[in-house]
């Protein structure tokens, strides 16, 4: 059994004492399992602490909230210091020649940090794990130029492919999810010629070819049969209306087996959200954000609103078999004339339409973002992503248009080409502008400008 290893006094005053569970012996009678109990412990308390911050977050005391914001800041610095120095450790071990090198970009961004924080040569070297001349080597050839400079500025350039793929580069960036013909689309709108394709060989550009492989005759497997489909379809707007629920996560995925089932399905562990969306355009009518699991009114009130927005009720409502959709509903639905429909129990093929807007939504927004305590910051969130989903957001399903163009009755694009208003040959080179929907990284607006 190993020995506890304890610092002399004077040296313990003077540095955070480090100790690993794993040379701590455990007293007589412990089970052996102690090292999982003490991770099942430190989940518990991130749940306790979870709890007590949602409290502080939604406090009408403003300086409750930013006690609780700031000691949701000060967790995630610490964090973020101890992946830091994790990574360090296994950096060091590797030989320095060994080490792989800075691109030209993050260099000059080093330098630029250790301009802002005024480091010495020695602690940037250190923080970076590069030697104290490389850093001096750096700054002595900043002004250097040409294709071979140790040092470069992402510099804005007017060449018009150049530009599509600086463009293509930040959306990928902002949001991975986003594939080749989403960009395409968005270019398009934007005003830019660009095809699916095009946009496919800008992302390889500086991939390696692979070496072409023999081709081996195989016989196609056959295509299985597709089921028809016997639900209603949407033959104009607000003519098929889906209704759904879905929980958003704040505190994450546990890994301990007794995670998340243990957790009650409530603030301030899950937000329960609402949402009212349009068969026929996609756009969504209404949303809404629940503390726990909704009740028939309020669905019944959500959907008031969604039909105050279209000024008019469903021919049809499809939703789930949930307890919501009961009572209440039924009689709000014969209010307004809609007929209702359920799908199966424990189908989703049904609402199939809102369950993909569910996955955009997680995807886009709330897995990419930390998702707010506080319900005021909740809704502000999803009614930003709802905002740029219907207007900005182009679909593949009408080959570029978005909801909100849809819902005003816009014709569908002609196969292989995508919507957009009609665009002129540009007089000077063109420059595309990726702009933050209400200042969120997450939610990019491209536009097309000329260069001055």
């Amino acid at each position: 059994m190993a020995k506890v290893v304890v610092s002399p006094p004077r040296e313990r005053e003077h540095s955070p004492m480090k100790l690993s569970l794993s040379k701590v012996p455990l007293p007589p009678g412990w089970h052996a399992s102690v090292q999982r109990t003490v991770l099942c412990a430190i989940s518990l308390a991130h749940l306790s602490l979870v709890q007590a911050r949602g409290w502080c977050a939604d406090s009408r005391i403003a300086r409750v909230r930013l006690k609780a914001e700031n000691d949701r800041l000060r967790t995630e610095n610490a964090q973020l210091r101890a992946i830091s120095r994790i990574k360090d450790a296994r950096m060091a071990k590797v030989p320095a020649a060994n080490r792989p090198h800075y691109a030209p970009q993050e260099r000059l961004e080093i330098l630029a940090l250790r301009a802002a924080a005024s480091w010495d040569a020695a602690t940037c070297a250190r923080i970076f794990q590069v030697a104290a001349a490389t850093i001096a080597s750096w700054t002595r050839r900043l002004d250097e130029g040409g294709e071979a400079a140790l040092l470069e500025l992402p510099v804005p350039v007017n060449k018009l492919p150049e530009c599509y793929a600086v463009v293509v580069a930040q959306l990928r960036a902002l949001l991975p999810a986003m594939g080749k013909t989403r960009i395409a689309q968005l270019l398009t709108k934007a005003g830019a010629s660009i095809s699916a394709s095009t946009v496919k060989r800008i992302q390889d550009r500086k991939r390696r070819p692979k070496p072409p492989s023999p081709p081996v005759p195989v016989s196609p497997p056959p295509v299985p049969e597709r089921p028809q489909y016997l639900g209603i379809r949407a033959k104009r707007p607000h003519h098929v209306w889906n209704v759904d629920l879905t929980l958003v996560p704040l505190v994450g995925r546990f890994f301990t087996g007794w995670f998340p089932f243990s957790v009650p399905q409530c603030w301030p562990f899950y937000w329960w959200v609402g949402g009212v969306l349009d068969q026929y355009s996609r756009a969504v009518m209404a949303k809404a954000v629940f503390r726990t699991q909704p009740s028939s009114a309020e669905v019944c009130r959500m959907l008031d609103r969604g039909v105050v927005r279209a000024g008019r009720g469903p021919a049809h409502i499809i939703t789930d078999q949930g307890a919501q959709f009961q009572g209440e509903y039924r009689q709000w639905c014969k209010k307004v004339g809609a007929k209702p429909r359920f799908g199966a129990v424990g189908s989703s093929a049904s609402i199939a339409v809102l369950e993909r807007f569910w996955r955009s939504m997680k995807d886009e927004c709330f897995r990419v973002i930390h998702v707010p305590h506080a319900l005021h910051a909740m809704r502000a969130e999803l009614d930003a992503y709802v905002v740029w989903y219907n207007e900005h957001r182009p679909h593949q399903s009408f080959r570029g248009l978005t909801p909100k163009e849809r819902l005003d009755g816009a014709e569908l694009p002609a196969p292989g080409k995508s919507g957009g208003s009609a665009r002129t040959e540009p007089r000077a080179p063109p420059v595309l502008v990726v702009t933050k929907f209400r200042g969120r990284e997450h939610l990019p607006i491209v536009e097309l400008r000329q260069a001055a």
